[in-house]
Parts: C-alpha cells; sequence; structure tokens
C-alpha cells in the first residue's frame, strides 16, 4: 500500500472521485484548487482525497474515496490519517471535512479518526446538486461539518 501526490501529468481518478461526489463539474472545480492524492495497492489506484487550502491556516479534506471492491479493509482509514499527517506537516492548524446527513459510516470514521463535529449546513445538497442524491435510503440534504485541531 502506497499513498502518494497525484502527479500533474497523470490521468486523474475521476471514477473514484465520482463515487464520492456525483458532480463531475464540482469534483474537478475543487480538484484544481488542491491537491489530490491516490492509494496504491499493486500499481493500482484503489483510492483518493483531496486536500484543499480554505483559509489561513485551515486546509479541508474532501472526496474521500475507496473502490468499492476495497471497502471494509481499512483503507479509508489510512487515507483520513494520512491527509491528518500531511496537513500537519504543511504545517495547517485546522482541517475540516464534511459528509451528508446519510454518511452514518464516514461519520462514524472521521470522529474515529479525531474529528468533532462543529456545524450543520442546512439544505447544502439541495443547493449545489440538480438532482436529488440518496444514501442508506435517506436523501441527503444536509452537510454535517467535523473539524480537527492539528497544534
Amino acid at each position: 500500500m502506497n499513498i502518494r501526490l497525484l502527479k500533474p501529468e497523470e490521468v486523474l481518478p475521476l471514477d473514484l472521485l465520482l463515487l464520492a461526489d456525483p458532480s463531475e463539474d464540482l469534483v474537478r472545480s475543487y480538484v484544481a484548487r488542491g491537491e489530490c492524492f491516490v492509494l496504491e495497492i499493486e500499481g493500482l489506484i484503489v483510492g483518493t482525497f483531496v486536500l484543499i487550502p480554505t483559509r489561513p491556516e485551515t486546509v479541508e479534506l474532501v472526496n474521500v474515496a475507496v473502490d468499492e471492491a476495497y471497502h471494509g479493509k481499512g483503507y479509508g482509514k489510512h487515507l483520513v490519517m494520512h491527509a491528518i499527517k500531511v496537513a500537519t506537516e504543511q504545517d495547517f492548524k485546522t482541517i475540516e471535512i464534511g459528509t451528508g446527513n446519510s454518511s452514518v459510516i464516514q461519520l462514524a470514521l472521521y470522529q474515529k479518526c479525531g474529528f468533532r463535529m462543529t456545524s450543520i449546513d442546512r439544505d447544502f445538497f439541495l443547493r449545489h446538486y440538480d438532482e436529488p442524491i440518496y444514501e442508506n435510503g435517506i436523501q441527503v440534504i444536509d452537510m454535517v461539518r467535523l473539524s480537527q485541531d492539528l497544534s
């Protein structure tokens, strides 16, 4: 297993990124503003995340995604913990993350990795997505925001 920064000349792992966010336009927009990291196993890219500086000393972790064939093996946690390590090494003081109100597995993971809930962005997914999104049989409407102090 190797987690590394995606090189500028490499093809964006759009199939993985779209697992975590169904809007290709939004994905391309935030990837252009941040750094895309990939998780490789035996030369195959099976996971990804993006770090985007948002405010002074603050970075946002977005689009944590793992190929469905590799779910349940701890790779998501490895990605989140690696993101925290990178953010710390880059001298950020706070790392933030957001997820849908119905993302129960992700909410548990982020809290296990040290994140704490900070706010709810009501109607986020209604404002930013043209089509309704459903997860775990629940419509994704609100963004649950979490953060972690790094210092």
